[in-house]
């Protein structure tokens, strides 16, 4: 150790030396020295300046004078150096703008970007930053920046990461805080959806102001290049800096100060490691006294799981044929319910089309002969143009209020199953996707539908095989992943072998080749924690049975499902 202060004293003697033999020479040759450091060369004093409130790198300790890791640094290089430096911390977005108008000389620690070294000139780095997504307890991760587009996103105005969000564009809106904790200050107290916040000062400042409701959410990213920084034209000074951060780097005494400051962080927290050699060693006591209880209890967990079983199909069985009771009593009130406002739209809507037309020509004529006037708050010249389409349009949405009731109505009738009628096969197709048109809406913007205008009629139960179509149609929807996936429905009519197909393909996950055979298993299902009861395809199967058609199957995990429905037509009818 002092061996090394003596190596540093010798250096900045020797710099000193230098320094005066150079004043006195350019003083002989009549040349100010001052003028001869150039415009762009630093002052007599330096002024290095930094952020008052981003520990533990640097800020304003409770003495009010300037601390932390970059201000020590500064110091140690200024010693090595022989250089006289003066530090001034302040807000972020104040001493960046200084450093723009040349008040100041250098800024002790900036986050190195592309953007940023076109307008100044960075040192090697002596740390390294990471970023991190700060939210309150319970709210979604973030794992991309993408995911804050529309969020309320808080950062340091002028920082880095205020860089990074307008250099990419994410379409998130950014709050702007002037320093790090101002912005978990905000955050904590309800305002704002997240905060973009580095990683290590975050945590630091989250515990000094015990801000227990915010955590980090997702792994920290965006590691960036700290260092010293000066404008674009004084690689001079910079030089010294990079030199004086190498003696200290060569030296020893930038990893004291890391260790100093850093240290203590890095090792306060609970020692998880020793925890889980312990809880292991635990754990493999408990197992050997456990292992020949756990082996009995299995095998009479065994017994009891496989009569539970038992149970819950008899359970499911009667709930689902108490649902499907409730099911026709409520369609059929609601029907009756809807029915008869919607049948007195319809009624009076067609009255009040013929009274505005009857009207039309006294209001023309008063248009004509006194100009225009307004008709419920609007001209008439605007209304006269509007109201018929308005006319229109209720009437059409009335119309398919009824509509939607009946089919509603008819897909719940029960009653004794009679395959004497005969139907048409586009026209059931066409029912089924009126009926479930929401839930297509809300899986998929792709869904096509291309019927066989010149397929023959089929003799069953169309409700019934509407039911089946039904089910095809939600299972694709359930399957999707994303909006961008397509459902195609396609009727068919397969003359050699005068069969009806009905193909309903998705471009969802598909199914796992051994779950294929177990489609139509009563009680078998693969969505069982979203509330799936496994009904609806074994359903399916037993109608078209009666039918004396047939329900297949084409998957692969990960390249969709088809669905194939396939029915006898009936020969010698024409489609309706």
């Amino acid at each position: 150790m002092a061996i090394r202060s003596m190596a540093i004293r010798s250096i900045a003697a020797v710099r000193s030396a230098i320094g005066f033999l150079l004043g006195v020479s350019l003083t002989l040759a009549g040349i100010d020295p001052v003028l001869a450091r150039g415009p762009s060369s630093p002052r007599d004093v330096i002024i290095v300046a930094g952020d008052h409130n981003y520990p533990p790198y640097e800020f304003i300790n409770a003495d009010g004078q300037p601390d932390g890791y970059n201000t020590d640094l500064t110091r140690a290089i200024a010693e090595v150096m022989g250089m006289d430096v003066e530090i001034q911390l302040g807000g972020w977005a104040q001493m960046r703008q200084r450093l723009d108008n040349g008040e100041v000389d250098a800024l002790q620690g900036m986050s190195y970007s592309d953007d940023r070294a076109g307008l100044y000139e960075f040192s090697p780095p002596h740390a390294i930053i990471h970023q991190s997504v700060f939210a309150r307890k319970g709210d979604a991760e973030i794992t991309d920046l993408a995911q804050l587009r529309g969020k309320e996103v808080i950062v340091q105005d002028r920082g880095i990461l205020h860089d990074l969000m307008l250099h990419d564009d994410v379409g998130a809106k950014l709050i702007l805080a002037d320093t790090h904790a101002d912005a978990l200050r905000l955050l904590a107290s309800g305002k704002h959806d997240y905060a973009l916040v580095a990683n290590l000062p975050g945590l630091y400042l989250g515990r000094e102001l015990e801000l227990s409701n915010i955590v980090t959410v997702g792994k920290p990213f965006a590691a960036q290049r700290y260092g010293y920084s000066v404008l674009k034209g004084n690689a001079e000074l910079l030089a010294q800096f990079s030199e004086g951060l190498a003696i200290l780097k060569n030296t020893g005494r930038q990893q004291a100060l890391y260790e100093k400051w850093f240290g203590p962080l890095q090792n306060s927290g609970v020692p998880w490691k020793k925890i889980g050699q312990a809880a292991g060693l635990v754990s493999i006591v408990l197992l050997l006294v456990l292992g020949g209880i756990v082996i009995w209890n299995r095998m009479l967990t065994r017994q009891v799981t496989r009569r539970t079983q038992e149970l819950q199909i008899q359970q499911q069985k009667l709930i689902q044929a108490d649902k499907m009771t409730s099911l026709g009593v409520l369609v059929s009130g609601v029907a009756h319910e809807i029915n008869n406002p919607c049948g007195l739209l319809l009624l009076n809507l067609s009255v009040l089309d013929e009274v505005y037309r009857d009207c039309e020509e006294i209001l023309e004529a008063h248009y004509r002969e006194h100009g225009d006037f307004d008709l419920g708050g609007l001209s008439y010249a605007r209304m006269r143009d509007e109201v018929p389409q308005m006319l229109d349009d209720m009437l059409a949405g009335a119309q398919r209020i009824r509509r939607i009731v009946d089919d509603l109505r008819d897909f719940a009738r029960q009653g004794p199953v009679e395959l004497s009628e005969t139907a048409n096969l586009n026209e059931v197709v066409a029912t089924a996707i009126r009926l479930v048109d929401n839930t297509i809406r809300k899986a998929t913007d792709h869904f096509k539908v291309s019927y066989d205008e010149a397929a023959p009629a089929f003799r069953g139960h169309g409700q019934k095989i509407e039911q089946v179509v039904i089910n095809l149609i939600v299972n694709a929807c359930q399957a999707l992943e994303s909006r961008d996936n397509a459902i195609t429905v396609t009727t068919r009519y397969d003359a050699g072998s005068g069969m009806l197909r009905l193909e309903v393909r998705d471009q969802g996950r598909g199914i796992e080749p051994e779950n294929l055979p177990r489609l139509s298993d009563p009680f078998f299902t693969t969505k069982r924690e979203q509330g799936g009861m496994g009904l609806g395809l074994s359903v399916s199967a037993s109608i078209v049975q009666e039918h004396g058609g047939a329900l297949e199957y084409h998957s692969e995990p990960g390249k969709g499902t088809r669905a194939v429905l396939s029915l006898p037509a009936n020969q010698g009818t024409q489609p309706t």
